[in-house]
């Protein structure tokens, strides 16, 4: 049971991890494409507007469910481990 558990919170590690990339992979598309658009003074301060406004709000809820759930997860893990030795 312990080897179970074990291997869980790795996958659940796992997955935040790949979690964790797609939001980078994410902003790093938006990055290019705010670079091919050019970079006029206007350009450059709506993009920072828009960043600021939407992208965190966007980026912060998606990592922090991620890794609210891992936390929670390694919790019970943990929990279980105690429980079954």
């Amino acid at each position: 049971m312990t080897t179970f558990l074990i291997i869980a919170a790795v996958f659940t590690c796992i997955v935040a991890l790949i979690g964790t990339l797609l939001v980078g992979k994410e902003i790093s598309a938006k990055m290019n494409e705010y670079e091919t658009e050019g970079d006029t003074i206007e350009n450059e301060l709506a993009r920072s507007h828009e960043y600021e406004t939407k992208s965190i709000k966007t980026n912060l809820k998606s990592l922090s469910w991620i890794y609210i759930i891992l936390i929670l997860l390694v919790i019970f893990v943990c929990i279980g481990i105690l429980l079954y030795e």
